[in-house]
């Protein structure tokens, strides 16, 4: 990141901490939650957060904060790019760059469940809350909503949520609900990504809250797309994970895009640090797709 705009980020939060909230105000806000193609491309930089920093080999690749907010200023430069979903730090930094004018901005809500943690499945809401978006000027909040059937911890992760849901539905702000089924397997939380469980875990996510007009799923790829996005009229965005077959995984996302509940794309590692070190380039092929 040039040491200019590292600089303007380090010394409003030194000397003027009410710049973050005087650059929400200003932001120029999206008209819609999609682009000009009529879907959603959205890039996600929440990782970080949850302790989760490894891409590929690097297990600290996103741990440097100065060369993540290079990547996202690159990517969300690019045409067709609609809108970005983070935690407070990375949002603030990116409102004090002034990049976020007409895109939607989604806040990380629920960072508690730390990766590879003990407690991982008891992922509690320690980012964003409903009030706090809404007075940002922000589009919604998302929430990760990981379903372990063995561990008891998993009521009061579907209550918060729940919770989440509803404090969104009732200020007009998207509720992003991002499920899955999730087992402990080796010490480890592991999401099974196999359709059967895609599928129960976009039904249960789906019945969560009061009201459910402004829910949207945020789901994995997975064999059988056809059925999981047939398990709900709930929109959904197709998230990208960490990718190891760039040329498979764009072809699963395009594939997926052409059911009727998709609405777009939510991608962070996969786009931010690409095997070939091209982000304005994985993200253009990514839109291209939309």
């Amino acid at each position: 990141m040039p040491s200019e705009r590292l600089s303007r980020i380090v010394s409003a939060r030194v000397n003027d901490p009410g710049a973050v909230a005087a650059a929400a105000a200003r932001r120029v806000r999206a008209t819609s939650l999609l682009g000009e193609h009529g879907r959603a491309m959205i890039i996600a930089a929440d990782h970080p957060a949850r302790g989760a920093n490894g891409v590929g080999g690097d297990p600290n690749a996103m741990a440097d904060r100065f060369e993540l907010l290079d990547r996202m200023c690159v990517a969300l430069e690019r045409p067709g790019v609609t809108g970005v979903l983070a935690t407070a730090d990375i949002l603030e930094d990116l409102l004090l760059l002034g990049v976020l004018d007409g895109k939607s901005v989604f806040g990380s809500m629920n960072r508690a469940g730390l990766a590879g943690s003990v407690f991982e499945i008891d992922d509690r809401f320690t980012g964003y809350d409903a009030p706090t978006i809404a007075e940002m000027g922000f589009d919604g909040g998302k929430m990760l909503t990981r379903i372990a059937l063995g561990d008891p911890a998993t009521p009061s992760v579907l209550e918060n949520t729940a919770h989440a849901v509803d404090a969104l539905n009732d200020r007009r702000l998207i509720a992003m609900v991002e499920p899955f089924i999730s087992v402990w397997q080796d010490g480890r939380i592991r999401n099974d990504l196999s359709t059967d469980a895609v599928v129960k875990s976009v039904t249960i996510a789906s019945g969560l809250g009061r009201r459910t007009a402004y829910t949207w799923l945020k789901l994995p790829v997975v064999d059988g797309m056809e059925r999981v996005l047939a398990a709900s009229t709930l929109p959904a965005l197709l998230l990208g994970g960490e990718v190891k077959d760039a040329d498979a995984a764009f072809a699963s996302w395009g594939k997926a895009l052409r059911q009727p509940t998709a609405q777009g794309l939510v991608v962070g590692r996969s786009l931010l640090y690409p095997a070939g070190k091209d982000v304005a380039g994985a993200v253009d092929k990514a839109v291209s797709l939309l």
